[in-house]
Parts: structure tokens; sequence; C-alpha cells
């Protein structure tokens, strides 16, 4: 008997750095993945540094624009539509889409320098404005038939495939160098973009779980092997336990690993369960969930012994600055 697939249910969560200002990330994850209601999933990690003090702007800039041009890529999939065309559109996600993107994030950051200006004043040189608020982006879009994403800068887009298997489709073929990243600030930032193209002909061998990420997640483990595992033990989780099992225990797993990677940490996630194969009421009553990955947490201190500081406002020394 073939069981129908279900529609997808997301979750979205995000930890504060320690010891940082305010927290630089953004993120969106809604839809169900219907052709009425097709799934957008991005996170956007402002550059943190004090040389973009406005960054945790330019994130949410990033990501709410994402979602609106998402949702217009979407919209093109109707097959009434004269853009509705698989060549057409593929060219345009290529190519069109990035920098209408960039250019809308430029625009807007521009629009809330002009009407909020800082102390170099309303008409300081627009590339240095642009610096202020920058930021990298990772989005997703998902449609029957179709799954696109697209990535500037840093951050994971993390798939698991029917059969369990990991990948990262927009992972760069090199790794970038220290803290530097791509950057929407940058002048024509859209030929940076990655872009991942994936036609779904059979629904039931596509994706069961999309993860979007900032890259304070992947930064706090040790090696590509560990990242990996984290992934595989979410889905397990997932399977087991459901959307509803794991929503109030993934900002504690986030909260651990911003507290390795010193960095604010974010997660927007869609998962797809099989219809009529659910966790159902088991969730509710089950062990705690253990984390995903290892090593063990550290022991709480002894009464008496010495705690650690208390942040103190100062952003951290492994922030971000644009590839130039």
């Amino acid at each position: 008997m073939v069981i129908p697939l279900a529609d997808w249910e997301t979750l979205c969560a995000s930890v504060q750095g320690f010891g940082k200002k305010r927290n630089q990330d953004w993120s969106v994850a809604e839809g169900t993945g219907s052709a009425a209601d097709p799934l957008v999933l991005t996170v956007a990690d402002g550059h943190g540094s004090p040389s973009y003090p406005r960054s945790d702007v330019g994130a949410r800039f990033a990501a709410d624009r994402f979602v609106v041009r998402g949702r217009e890529f979407a919209a093109c999939l109707g097959a009434d539509r004269p853009g509705g065309r698989l060549r057409r559109l593929h060219d345009y996600a290529r190519y069109e889409l990035p920098e209408r993107l960039v250019r809308d994030w430029q625009n807007e950051v521009w629009g809330h320098w002009r009407r909020q200006p800082g102390p170099e004043g309303a008409d300081a040189p627009r590339e240095d404005v642009l610096r202020l608020y920058g930021s990298t982006l990772v989005g997703a879009v998902l449609v029957p038939g179709l799954f696109v994403a697209w990535q500037l800068g840093d951050g994971e887009l993390t798939v698991v495939d029917e059969d369990g298997r990991v990948r990262l489709p927009l992972a760069p073929e090199r790794a970038e160098l220290g803290d530097e990243t791509a950057s929407l600030c940058l002048p024509e930032a859209w030929r940076l973009v990655r872009v991942h193209w994936e036609p779904l002909p059979d629904p039931e061998r596509g994706p069961r779980l999309l993860a979007l990420s900032t890259d304070g997640l992947s930064k706090s483990f040790a090696s590509d092997a560990g990242f990996t595992a984290f992934t595989e033990g979410l889905y397990e989780r997932l399977a087991g336990r459901g959307l509803p099992g794991i929503a109030e225990d993934v900002p504690r797993w986030l909260a651990e690993a911003s507290r390795h990677s010193g960095d604010d940490t974010t997660l927007a996630l869609a998962h797809r369960a099989e219809r009529g194969d659910g966790p159902g009421p088991a969730w509710a009553s089950a062990p705690e969930a253990a984390r995903p990955w290892g090593p063990e947490p550290e022991p709480e201190p002894e009464p008496g012994a010495e705690s650690p500081a208390e942040p103190d406002g100062t952003t951290n020394d492994d922030e971000e600055t644009e590839r130039r």
C-alpha cells in the first residue's frame, strides 16, 4: 500500500552567542510544500564585528527579502504562467534571482540608512553604508516536483534523503579562509551566489529533512563528521518523536553548540514524516531526548566553585568580515 506523503512541518530556533550584545542572525521557515503553499526556508548571519554595527538589521532584511523573492519564484511554477517553462526558470534561478535579491537587499539597506542615518550622515558613500549591514544568506524553496536553494557566504544547507543519507549540496569546493566570507554588501555579490537545482520527479524518493543553519552550528564541531553526525541524530529524533517532540530541545542543543563556537547559532528546518507513521502521543511521555551528538556535557560545578564569567556585552574575536 502506498502511504500518501504528509505536508512539511517547520521549525526555527536561534540563540545569541555568549557575550554578544545582540543576536545578529535571522531566520524564517514557512509553508507546507504544496503548490498553493510552497515551503520557504532561510537563515541570514550578520557579520557581527564592530565594523558591521547594523548587521543584525542587514540579516533581517536579507531573510525577509528572500521570502518575498522565494514565493514569487514558486508562483512562477504554475503551468498557466508565461514563466512556467522549466528551462526558463532554471536560468532565472541561476542568474536573475540572485541579482534581484542582492539589489533588493542593497536598496532596502540604503533606504534604512537614509531614514536613520548614523554619524556619517545620510549622504555617506553608499559602499561604506552597505558594509555596516553586511550579512550572509542561505535560502531554499520546495514545491511539488522541484527543490531549489541559494547560498551567499558561509552557513550550511543540509539535506537528509529518504534512505537516511546526509548531503550538503551547496558546500563550497574550497573552504573559506578564517572568518572571511562572501557578503551581500559586496559589489556584484550576486556573482558569488551558489545555486542548487533539484527536480523531484518521484515525491516518495525526495528529501525528508531540510536544515539551514548559520555557521555558529557547524563551527561548534571539531570536524565535518561531527556535523554530519548531528544531522543524522536530529533526523533520527524527528523520526521517533516528531517535530513537537523535539521543539523544546532544539534551543538547548543550539545553546550548547553556541557555547563551543562562541557565535550566534540558528537553525531553520523542515521535516516531512510519512502519513500514518508519526510518533503519535508517545513522544509526550518519552524520556528527555539525548543530545544528537557527542561529547557528553561538562559536569555541573561543585558547590562553591568559581562560576563562569557573565556576559560583558563585548563582541567575540571570531566574528566575520566580508571577503573583499
